[in-house]
């Protein structure tokens, strides 16, 4: 079928007195081709009517695939069910032209940013080779819109601890802070909300204005606008994570911040620059980070157990044996656990990244080896009746084990108050049966005495 610029010539052609022959020769088309545009007039190209052979089966496969849940093979199975015979490849070809299935494709459009207008921010799941394991890591990655410059970090999780904590870092390592930043509708600092009513959490909104920037939100189904951090997760996986092992997370983040340096000063060929060379005249655009900052921390209240520890994450770390039973503050930084008791910082140790029942413990909040417990200095009643009543010392001990000090107190009285032969004789037999209370013993003494030094019903003659 000629095209609308040949035709386009042949009328031009006819016009100038010019044979169908030589029309022919001069387009190289044939003769019949040239007499069906003359005979035509016109320059537009006329449409190619064919029957198709689903056409009389619309409805069917309309209500098919609706059933069927949007599935082109079940739909064909159906269709091969009910007697209707149609290849595979007619079923679809059917279905794309008459827009089944497929809602029409929308033009692409492109975002352009000012420098230091904003700056995107994401986290994607991979897999990584660390501690001899692959395993599951949480990549997060901040990128400049204007100059692409990118910082990129793993965690083994991701909460607004952590946010806080890889924003501070990838700001720090920039150097300077844009205007807006960019998070998609399910990142962890939205409180409510999507797109232009999308609402911080106010811990999160508290912490970008210290650092002089605010967050925005993509609209709901606009993973495009957000797509300068949404890109290079491809190259993180097949570039950085590529046969590349660490030791643990340390060395992983140390490793991605190198790679952070390398991939930003390299040359590239659709930036016709690195994103160092651009990122320097972006930098008098961006605001500068604020003098000093904060350190980033998560707060804890814990009680000292009986071992003496306090636990975070499952990890468990030591503090002084002192705070066994008290109430302290732990702070959780990005490389420490500090625990305070009221002001005053009692303990720091080495955070563990990994929630592993690891046991962190410091020597000195240990108690000294030897000295076992203190043992206790006898109180002065205890003393007292030593001295004035040896014969008693057992039983005084036992009464202060059983009932106290008061009462070894009240056993010290008796022994000033009354005769020595009828107390010892009572508490004797109190002693044997196990008796310990000091009124129901003064309550026998007086019975030995009324009997031995008393004479009851006597008279004078």
């Amino acid at each position: 079928m000629l095209d609308q610029s040949t035709r386009t010539a042949i009328l031009r052609l006819h016009e100038q007195r010019h044979g169908s022959r030589a029309i022919a020769r001069a387009l190289g088309v044939s003769r019949g081709a040239v007499r069906e545009v003359l005979k035509a007039g016109t320059t537009a190209v006329p449409p190619l009517e064919r029957a198709e052979k689903a056409l009389p089966h619309k409805d069917d496969i309309v209500s098919l695939y609706t059933a069927c849940k949007g599935n082109l093979v079940r739909v064909h199975e159906e269709l091969a069910a009910a007697g209707i015979a149609l290849s595979y490849q007619a079923l679809t070809a059917f279905c794309r032209r008459h827009g089944i299935g497929e809602p029409p494709k929308k033009p692409a459009g492109s975002y352009h940013f000012a420098p230091g207008e904003e700056m995107q921010h994401d986290t994607s799941p991979h897999e990584a080779h660390i501690g001899g394991k692959k395993r599951k890591v949480q990549t997060a990655s901040l990128v400049l819109c204007h100059s692409r410059l990118l910082f990129i970090q793993l965690y083994p999780t991701f909460n607004r601890f952590l946010c806080k904590l890889f924003l501070s870092d990838a700001l720090h390592y920039i150097g300077a802070v844009c205007t807006r930043c960019m998070i998609d509708n399910t990142h962890v600092v939205v409180l409510h909300g999507t797109g232009k009513d999308m609402l911080p959490v106010p811990e999160m909104e508290a912490f970008a204005e210290r650092l002089g920037f605010g967050f925005a939100a993509h609209e709901k189904g606009d993973a495009n606008r957000s797509a300068r951090v949404e890109r290079p997760f491809h190259f993180i996986e097949n570039n950085f994570l590529a046969g590349r092992s660490f030791t643990d997370w340390e060395h992983a983040n140390r490793e991605a911040r190198l790679w952070c340096d390398k991939v930003n000063a390299t040359f590239n060929h659709h930036l016709h620059a690195s994103r160092r060379e651009l990122f320097a005249a972006e930098r008098a655009h961006c605001k500068p980070l604020p003098s000093w900052t904060p350190e980033v921390y998560a707060l804890h209240q814990r009680i000292v157990d009986l071992e003496g520890y306090v636990s975070i994450h499952t990890n468990r770390y030591s503090a002084p044996y002192q705070l066994i039973g008290r109430q302290v503050e732990v702070r959780e930084t990005k490389d420490r656990i500090l625990i305070y008791h009221g002001p005053r910082e009692v303990a720091a140790h080495h955070r563990v990244v990994d929630a592993a029942d690891a046991r962190v413990t410091a020597a000195e909040h240990r108690p000294p080896r030897g000295e076992g417990h203190k043992v206790r200095a006898q109180p002065p009643e205890e003393l007292e009746l030593v001295r004035v009543a040896p014969e008693l010392g057992e039983y005084g001990r036992s009464i202060k084990h059983r009932r106290g000090v008061l009462a070894l107190r009240g056993l010290l009285r008796l022994v000033r108050e009354y005769p020595r032969a009828p107390l010892v004789a009572a508490i004797d037999t109190a002693q044997a049966y196990g008796l310990y209370d000091i009124a129901r013993l003064e309550r026998m003494v007086l019975r030995n005495i009324r009997r031995d030094y008393f004479t009851v019903g006597g008279s004078d003659e």
